[in-house]
């Protein structure tokens, strides 16, 4: 899914990065499931999925998100070309994208690295895809982009 305009931020998330900036987050700030689903829906931001392809393929995605894998196969080891991936996917470091992943981990490390690499506008969705796991060991029990009933498909 394009982004309708130039890279703007919403007004949704300068409160965000402003917060952000202000507690010493190393990117621009954490988006709820439902504000990040929001946005993504009326195309005013990227939505970038960082879980393997696997994930995405047997757990479920979103219609329309864009995909650049944090780190790749069952052993999750890191992938050398994320920063040059994401930049490609997304349009430049201006872009505004919401990166998601599993409980909102390592969307946050993919966020900072992100930063680091000169992004100035990538957010970490909140929860993630399937929430935090439990004390009964299972996840989406309370949280995450599932839990909360938004847009999902599986293959």
């Amino acid at each position: 899914m394009l982004v309708d305009a130039l890279p703007t931020l919403p007004a949704e998330l300068e409160s965000v990065k402003a917060e952000a900036e202000s507690a010493g987050l190393p990117f621009a700030g954490g988006v709820p499931p439902a504000v990040a689903w929001q946005l993504f829906s009326t195309r005013r931001v990227l939505l970038v999925d960082v879980r393997t392809a696997e994930e995405r393929k047997f757990v479920g995605h979103i219609p329309d998100s864009l995909h650049v894998p944090w780190a790749t196969g069952t052993a999750l080891t890191r992938n050398p070309r994320f920063v040059r991936e994401l930049e490609s996917k997304i349009g430049g470091k201006d872009a505004v994208a919401l990166l998601l992943c599993r409980s909102g981990k390592r969307s946050a490390l993919a966020a900072e690295a992100a930063t680091k690499a000169g992004f100035s506008n990538v957010f970490n969705v909140l929860e993630g895809f399937e929430g935090e796991i439990d004390a009964r060991q299972q996840r989406g029990k309370a949280d995450g982009w599932r839990f909360h009933g938004l847009p999902w498909v599986q293959d």
